[in-house]
């Protein structure tokens, strides 16, 4: 393994106490879509930095699975990559549907709803959601309905903030009961100082939170979510190409070393 895999492996370890900064992307012009004049197709990727090991910043940089993987998916292509772009994530469907990017990789699950406004790859990554709580406190829930009549956090747009609304509001807390967080660390961060009880969130970075944190996983709620790249509909090149090259990084042993440095998996 590389020094630069060692360095980000040994991030995971100190996953802590910064909030992350943002940087809203400003507008690319053509969305760096290229193949103009016989030049070469470009992508330019837009993510949402905060959801560890997914996509986060070291050191002012960006780093994190999704943003190694996909930078190996597009090596394996025609295109030419071009950069990223940072978003909160609710902002990543309308940057790409305004053509600021061309490929959304942001640990963003497949769901019908947002099937019907852009189209997605092929999956490449699998998870349900878990429940965390705070490491020290005498709050163990085992079910939504231990969260009843409890503030609960989740950040704003993913699967763990329809979990709550679909799951939890109007049956088992209140609107008001419901804390919603431009990325998850600062979700962490109001759990870890007791103004909520619980946060909803992927499993995969919840079990980054609770090896780093003073934070628990409480048990998981099954979704059978799968993560896909987002491209714009009727985008068929760029979709083609990309499960081209997450085939191909699937079968060359690159995903598995990406998984391993990532996720210790």
């Amino acid at each position: 393994m590389s020094d630069e895999g060692l360095s980000r492996r040994q991030y995971l370890t100190t996953v802590g106490g910064s909030a992350v900064a943002f940087g809203v992307a400003g507008c690319m012009g053509d969305g760096g879509s290229g193949g103009s004049g016989g030049s070469e197709p470009t992508i330019t990727a837009g993510t949402a930095p905060g959801f560890p090991p997914f996509e986060m910043k070291e050191g002012g940089d960006l780093v994190g699975f999704d943003v190694d993987l996909l930078e190996a998916v597009v090596e394996e292509t025609d295109y030419s990559f071009e950069g990223w772009e940072e978003f909160e994530f609710d902002s990543l469907i309308p940057a790409l549907n305004n053509d600021n990017i061309d490929v959304i990789a942001a640990a963003m699950t497949i769901t019908d709803d947002r099937d019907e406004n852009i189209d997605f790859s092929d999956p490449y990554y699998s998870a349900d959601q878990s429940i965390i709580v705070r490491g020290d406190g005498d709050f163990s829930p085992g079910s939504l309905d231990d969260l009843s009549d409890r503030p609960i956090g989740a950040q704003k747009g993913t699967t763990g903030e329809s979990v709550v609304n679909e799951e939890l509001v109007g049956s088992r807390i209140t609107e008001g009961q419901y804390n919603a967080y431009d990325n998850y660390v600062l979700a962490v961060q109001d759990l870890e100082n007791g103004n909520i009880d619980a946060v909803v969130l992927d499993q995969p970075v919840a079990e980054t939170f609770a090896a780093n944190r003073p934070v628990s996983i409480a048990f998981v709620y099954e979704t059978g979510e799968r993560y896909g790249f987002g491209v714009r509909e009727g985008d068929s090149d760029r979709q083609s190409a990309l499960n081209e090259g997450l085939s191909t990084v699937q079968e060359n042993g690159t995903y598995e070393e990406l998984t391993q440095t990532w996720f210790g998996e």
